[in-house]
């Protein structure tokens, strides 16, 4: 199959006291095997909402959310748990790592969460190695800098082999060049695990890192 992930006519509507809100209006979009899809525009755009709704975290109001071609929109909320744990890996803006952990345990964790069934241990050090972090396995999140801390929230997001990752303004807080950096490791990523990776930004210096890039505005895909 071609795409990974995949959405036909996805709307999305929240209630307001002046009457339905149309978030998402109709989205089509296609995210190819293995590569890295950038979703842009301004905040306010959908591109936030669009992702809950790619990750199962939020359902569409109508069309078809298909995930290496299963419909998850229409799965009960045990299954959609489910694929959320094992099939999905998650980074966002603000990396919410566990204080207390180390970025080895904090990776390990995730694992434990999936129920891993390899060596934990050394599939831990295998991705922190893949974000150039083998040698700050051991360090507190308070000593490690905001790069850092965002490569370790990406070695846990992949640390249980997901096949779509999924990144909301990962490099928001981050200066240009350590965003750059970040973009890097995912178009990496790519290769070494083929995983599909979606990513919200703003930032049009990143677009062209893209294999492909959507723009939303007002809740539709332009251009």
């Amino acid at each position: 199959m071609e795409y990974a992930m995949e959405t036909v006519g996805v709307k999305r509507s929240f209630p307001t006291p002046d009457g339905p809100y149309m978030a998402l209006k109709g989205i089509d979009i296609q995210a190819p095997r293995g590569k890295l899809t950038i979703l842009k525009g301004r905040s306010g755009s959908g591109k936030t909402t669009l992702l809950n709704i790619l990750g199962a975290l939020d359902k569409p109001t109508s069309g078809q959310v298909l995930l290496n071609g299963e419909d998850i929109a229409r799965l009960d909320e045990h299954r959609r748990t489910l694929i959320r744990r094992t099939r999905i890996g998650y980074v966002f803006q603000s990396v919410a790592l566990v204080p207390m952990m180390t970025a080895a345990e904090n990776v390990d964790y995730m694992l434990r969460i999936a129920k891993y069934s390899g060596s934990r241990q050394s599939r831990v050090a295998e991705v922190l190695r893949m974000v150039g972090l083998e040698k700050r396995m051991d360090h507190m999140p308070q000593e490690l800098s905001g790069g850092e801390q965002q490569r370790v929230a990406i070695a846990r997001a992949i640390a249980h082999k997901p096949m779509l990752l999924l990144a909301d303004e990962p490099t928001g807080e981050l200066d240009t060049m350590m965003g750059l950096q970040v973009v890097k490791i995912f178009k990496s990523l790519c290769q070494q695990e083929g995983v599909t990776i979606i990513m919200t930004t703003h930032d049009t210096g990143l677009m062209e890192i893209g294999d492909r890039v959507y723009e939303l505005e007002d809740g539709e895909i332009i251009g």
